[in-house]
């Protein structure tokens, strides 16, 4: 078993991302990697959400395009986004950002409860609420998207994948 990483400031604890104008972040120990985006093979039958699957490093991970869960529409020019890799129960997964700003804390406070957003697939999955450079931050729940990807499991999508990409 891999032990953790030591951060040699336990409050730099999200890593923040922008998807159109509004600023998220993800928990810094599901993070695995962040990288510019590789080619896309897009999947029939996927949710909208998932923009399709890449070969990274000889693994196939599927692609959340943020924006397209958020409700907005597809980035016009994706190459100059980039892909946050977390790792959401053991399986890789890629989240399509507009752009990373960078490694933050909340300041020793606790995250303020969400808004609600709706019910079903209208839920964003927001964890939490905090601030950070004045500005309100959506901490992520990534349970949520591992319910957008075990639908490509369990219809054997990933592993059909593996010979389109």
């Amino acid at each position: 078993m891999a032990t953790e990483k030591q951060r040699p400031d336990p409050q730099k604890s999200l890593v923040g991302f922008v998807v159109g104008e509004v600023a998220y972040a993800v928990h810094i120990s599901a993070v695995k990697e962040i990288i510019t985006p590789v080619p896309l093979t897009e999947l029939p039958h996927a949710p909208r959400a998932v923009a399709g699957v890449a070969d990274h490093r000889g693994e196939v991970i599927p692609i959340i395009d943020l924006r397209v869960r958020f409700g907005l529409p597809r980035s016009e020019e994706p190459r100059r986004n980039k892909w946050i890799l977390i790792d959401v129960h053991g399986k890789r997964v890629g989240l399509a950002v507009d752009r990373v700003t960078e490694v933050f804390g909340t300041g020793g406070q606790e995250l303020k409860s969400p808004p609600t957003f709706g019910t079903g697939d209208d839920v964003r999955g927001i964890l939490g609420v905090t601030t950070y450079d004045s500005r309100l931050v959506f901490v992520l729940d990534l349970e949520r998207f591992e319910s957008l990807t075990s639908t490509l499991e369990q219809a054997r999508l990933l592993e059909a994948s593996k010979e389109l990409v």
